[in-house]
Parts: structure tokens; sequence; C-alpha cells
């Protein structure tokens, strides 16, 4: 369901609200370039800083505009489990293909604790859920042995790895079994994950090089790794630059350097620095994006 291309949609904002035009724009054009499924209101979405209202209108919004065209995985995680089952009711309701759960943050749960608190979700709403595990936002590293206890819950179909450990990619594959899930979660490791048996990407460089990164996956599809391999060389320079200060923050200032959408992000996030934003800018030019 959720294999191959997907992007971590950034929110667009315009005088502090959501800028709707912009966010409807973007995702028409990332289902032209080719991406196969879309994220909103993960990290790069900035769904920390988004109300509950909001929120739900960037999922609404998704969906509306993939008019099923492209699957919809909507970000709906909490370090509340009841928060979090409040969210995967709307975005169930609202009509999204799935769920994306972040590890609760700050709580610091143990893995019992991790284990309870997606199972609750799993049990109170019936929609598939795609785990998301990335320890340096959340402090927490889910274990492999977690997620194929997890996985045993026909609902929970995979998970988002973040953790950058190629040896933990490993284990999750080895540990879970065949049909569950494993998207690559960071962008520099995508094609090693993919080499090691991952089946997607929910990726923040599409945003910028959508059509590049759905063409690794047609290439692995068709059996030309050596293609796939070129292709990860290729976007290593924009893999790089786009995490260069603290996501989404040089996505969303590539595309305003882009004319795509305004740079402004929400508070305690700011603008990149002049330095980065040379920088950033440097690198869309060696692209032939400006």
């Amino acid at each position: 369901m959720f294999r191959g291309s997907g992007v971590a949609l950034i929110t667009p904002f315009k005088n502090g609200t959501i800028d709707e035009s912009s966010l409807s724009k973007h995702i028409e054009a990332q289902i032209s370039a080719g991406t196969q499924f879309l994220v909103p209101c993960g990290t790069t979405g900035e769904s920390a800083t988004l109300s509950h209202e909001e929120h739900d209108r960037v999922v609404e919004i998704t969906i509306s505009v993939a008019a099923k065209r492209v699957k919809v995985l909507a970000g709906a995680g909490s370090n509340s489990t009841a928060e979090a089952i409040r969210l995967t009711q709307h975005a169930k309701k609202a009509g999204a293909d799935g769920v994306l759960h972040i590890n609760p943050y700050y709580n610091k749960p143990s893995q019992e604790g991790l284990y309870r608190h997606f199972e609750a979700i799993a049990r109170a709403v019936e929609v598939p859920l795609v785990l998301y595990n990335i320890p340096g936002r959340t402090s927490i590293n889910m274990l492999p042995e977690t997620m194929a206890k997890l996985a045993k819950i026909d609902t929970i179909i995979g998970v988002k790895e973040a953790s950058g450990s190629l040896v933990q990619v490993s284990d999750i594959i080895a540990a879970c079994p065949d049909d569950f899930l494993v998207l690559s979660g960071e962008d520099a490791l995508t094609f090693p994950m993919l080499a090691l048996g991952a089946d997607g990407a929910i990726s923040v460089t599409a945003n910028i090089l959508p059509q590049k990164c759905a063409q690794m996956f047609r290439d692995i599809e068709q059996g030309n790794w050596e293609g796939a391999r070129g292709l990860h060389f290729e976007l290593a320079g924009m893999n790089h630059v786009l995490f260069i200060e603290t996501n989404p923050a040089p996505v969303k200032a590539a595309l305003a350097l882009m004319k795509k959408i305004l740079p402004d992000l929400r508070l305690p996030l700011v603008q990149v620095s002049t330095e980065n934003l040379k920088a950033i800018q440097t690198v869309l030019k060696s692209y032939d994006l400006l």
C-alpha cells in the first residue's frame, strides 16, 4: 500500500495561517512528478506546532487534492495516547488510507510503554498504521523486537525507520514478517536500505526533486540497480543541504527560493541563517532549479 516514493509534505504558511493554495499546488506537483504516496502532518509538516484544527485541515486538504490518485498516509502521532487516538479517528473519517505514528516524545516510555501506546491506538481505530522510529527527535529508540511484537497486530503494517543505523534496519527486516513494510526516514540512507530489502521511503528531498526520487524506485523495480545507485549519488548534495539546519527550515528555504512557497515557519523554528541560505541556493543552482 505504501511502497516506493513517498513525500513528507511541508505545511506552507502565510500571514501565520496555512497557505492552502500553495499546499494544494505542491501536492499536485508531487503527483504529477510520480510521487506514490503523500504524508501530511509529519515532522516536516510541523505537526508539533499545528493546532488540532489546523492538523485536521491539512489532512483534509491532502486527501481532497489527492482525490484517490495516490495514497495518503496521514500523520496522527502524539506523546499523549488519547490525543493520538483522536487524530487517528479524524484521519480515518476524513478518508486517509493509513496513519503514521511517531514514538511518544519527551515522555521517554519503556519498550513496554511503546508497545502499549501503539497497541491502544490500533485497538481503538481500525486503520492501517505505520510506526515512526526517529530517536534523534524523540529520545527513544524502538527496538526491532518491539516492532516484531507490534507487527503481530493486523493493522500495524510497517515502520518509517530513521534511527540512522543500517544494522538496526537489517535486524528489523530479519525480525518482522515479510509483509511488514520498512520505509526509509532518512534520505541519505534510502538506497542502502533498499539494498537491504526496505520497501520505500518517506522523503524530505522529494519535496524538491520528486521525479528523481521516484525514478530511483522505478529503476529498482526494473532491476536497474546501477541506475538507482547513480541517483543515490546524484541526490547526495540535496540530501545533505536539506539537513544543514533543523528540518524543515532548509526545505522551506529551498522551496521559497524556487518561488513555490513563503519561507515562513512556526516558532520556535526560525528561518535558516544567511550563510546556510547561500549554501542552499548554490545547491539548487547545481540542480538547475534556479
